[in-house]
Order: C-alpha cells, then sequence, then structure tokens
C-alpha cells in the first residue's frame, strides 16, 4: 500500500498491517498520518526490521504490537515438522556416489 492507494481511500481511513513488513510503505504511511488522511495505524511489522522508522513508532496516531504469530507452539512444531521433512527429502535424493 503506497501513497496512490493511500489516495483512493476515505479521508480518515485506519490502517492495521500484520502481515509482513513493506507490505505498506511507511514514508507514505507516515505523510498520510500527517495529513490527518490515514486516521490512524495498526502496525506489527516493519520495513526496516529490527530497526523501524522511530517517527513512525513515536507517531500518536499508532499502535504498535509485537509480530510473535510465529512464536506459538502450534507454529514453531509446524516450522520444525517442516524442517525435518526438508532434511529427510534432501537426504533421499542424493545419489550414490560410485568408487
Amino acid at each position: 500500500i503506497s501513497k496512490k492507494e493511500i489516495d483512493m481511500m476515505k479521508d480518515g481511513v485506519g490502517i492495521i498491517n500484520c502481515a509482513r513488513g513493506g507490505a505498506v510503505n511507511e514514508k507514505d504511511l507516515l505523510e498520510a498520518l500527517n495529513s490527518g488522511k490515514v486516521a490512524f495505524a495498526g502496525l506489527d511489522v516493519f520495513e526496516d526490521e529490527p530497526t523501524p522508522n522511530q517517527e513512525l513508532l513515536a507517531h500518536p496516531n499508532v499502535s504498535i504490537s509485537p509480530h510473535i504469530g510465529g512464536s506459538t507452539i502450534d507454529c514453531q512444531e509446524r516450522i520444525g515438522n517442516e524442517l525435518a521433512d526438508k532434511v529427510i527429502q534432501y537426504f533421499n535424493e542424493l545419489t550414490p556416489v560410485e568408487s
């Protein structure tokens, strides 16, 4: 979401990004917050993690929270299983070396 998309939105809109850093152009978002085009933003991901834009973090109309979706027990288990499957697949695809 950049200036182009923000300009098409109603005045006073709220933007929430809890998907991926970079899905919202932070420079354009900050400009829209300062002009009042965007009334508020809720963010838990940023373009330049782990050093996000300090002006955006300190903006009075921005609410931030930690992005911890991948830290749940279920998610960590899925990640572990996927990694194990990839290691097993890798070794199963190796062809024996002839001597």
